[in-house]
């Protein structure tokens, strides 16, 4: 009698845990709308929705390379395998035209699709959800308005058991923390709106901090710095640590242009965002680097400024670097060149990937360099990925380290083009 009774309670805890965890899991489907006419929205809220979802930058993601706008279909690197971006046009069948604004709003705060399937965290809802009704409403409009395109988003390929996507309700457990910003009183508007913008709707943290074993934000390293698609995402609080400590109107030329004078030029997963925040209005620019400037953290040091080292005895590797680089750099980025004083184009003695702990983005740059967009050539840099192999781009990273920066030497940093290039071949 008394096994029995061990067993009925033995059963009992297991029945209610598995109700737990199905409670847990489980979201209901929001039922499904007929596609409205572009015309039914406001067009003033259209507009403002335009503004949204640049300061998102939704397109960035959601679309893929040589794709349409907001089709999807990009490919989102993790250590756990590669998510596909959704496509967010509102196409009836493959797209999000049959969702309510309910359902769209329940996805940016809840992770939660439609149908009641857990959203993957790559999609960034933990910093969605401190966004406000007016806010998520105007996305909506703007969304819906835009041209819908059947695009199938390709299927995950993620490592068991994070492609079972229940699983991911219980990620929520840990790291979702729902519900819209409420401002702070002892702080200016202009403070206010930077904060909502960094750390909601812009979702600067999902990059710029480091990840834990289970891809969630490490608790207190808001901000240190993360890698995002093979580049290193800087930490945001420590600029007084770059050659030239970074200003507030330095923060906000960058980020409406990509590049800062005193710094250099975004490339990698940042430029698109600057392109984005050049069609913002002026304000909200602003406001993002008065917040960024607050965070800053204490006891900056500093790296000494060098300029081309002309006594200095050289490295194999550098001596090397030294003969590719006066053939493919030195015309744009050689201390006579002309290039140096057109459009202020900083020496690469203030570059912050020059100056980083790792080689990772100097060496991302020679792969990648920076795409031709438009007119604007200051922003440009041709990709040497086929140019060279990876000893000469190791031998190139080792002299400009060598030349233009007082920190020491890399290490590893044939062991780093191999694995970059491995990784950029692979997407």
């Amino acid at each position: 009698m008394k096994r029995k009774r061990l067993w009925f309670g033995a059963a009992a805890l297991v029945l209610a845990g598995l109700a737990i965890a199905i409670g847990i899991m489980y979201e209901p489907p929001i039922a499904p709308v007929a596609l409205r006419a572009p015309a039914s929205f406001d067009p003033q809220l259209v507009r403002a929705g335009a503004r949204v979802v640049a300061l998102g930058d939704c397109v960035v993601c959601h679309t893929a390379k040589d794709g349409k706008p907001f089709a999807g279909g990009l490919p989102l690197a993790t250590p756990f395998g590669t998510i596909y971006a959704t496509n967010i046009t509102p196409d009836p069948d493959t797209g999000i035209g049959q969702w309510s604004q309910e359902a769209f709003a329940r996805a940016l705060r809840k992770g939660i699709a439609r149908d009641g399937h857990q959203l993957y965290p790559a999609f960034p809802y933990t910093h969605f959800t401190r966004m406000s009704d007016h806010d998520i409403a105007a996305a909506y409009a703007y969304l819906m308005t835009r041209e819908p395109v059947r695009e199938q988003t390709p299927k995950n390929q993620l490592i068991f058991p994070l492609n079972f996507r229940p699983l991911v309700a219980f990620w929520n457990v840990l790291f979702l923390r729902k519900g819209e910003y409420q401002p702070d009183a002892t702080r200016s508007a202009e403070w206010n709106r930077g904060k909502l913008l960094v750390d909601g709707l812009g979702h600067c943290a999902s990059c710029h901090s480091p990840l834990n074993a289970i891809g969630g934000e490490q608790a207190g390293k808001a901000f240190d710095g993360g890698i995002v698609d093979g580049w290193e995402a800087p930490p945001l609080n420590a600029l007084g640590n770059a050659a030239r400590p970074w200003t507030q109107a330095q923060i906000v030329t960058y980020l409406r242009t990509g590049r800062a004078s005193e710094h250099g030029a975004a490339a990698g997963p940042m430029l698109p965002v600057t392109r984005d925040l050049a069609t913002v209005p002026l304000e909200d620019v602003e406001a993002i680097a008065s917040y960024i400037q607050s965070i800053q953290k204490s006891g900056a040091v500093q790296p000494t400024l060098t300029t081309v080292s002309s006594g200095k005895a050289m490295s194999p590797a550098e001596q090397r670097g030294s003969v590719l680089f006066q053939a493919s750099c030195a015309q744009c980025h050689g201390p006579a060149s002309p290039m140096q004083v057109i459009g202020g184009r900083p020496t690469l003695a203030f570059s912050t990937a020059i100056n980083a702990d790792t080689p990772r983005n100097a060496i991302q740059m020679m792969f990648n360099g920076i795409g031709w967009h438009g007119e604007d050539t200051l922003n440009y840099m041709p990709s040497f990925i086929d140019q060279y192999d990876d000893q000469q781009i190791a031998d190139l990273a080792a002299y400009i380290r060598g030349a233009y920066s007082s920190r020491p030497a890399w290490s590893g940093v044939d062991a780093m083009v191999a694995k970059l290039r491995k990784e950029d071949s692979a997407r």
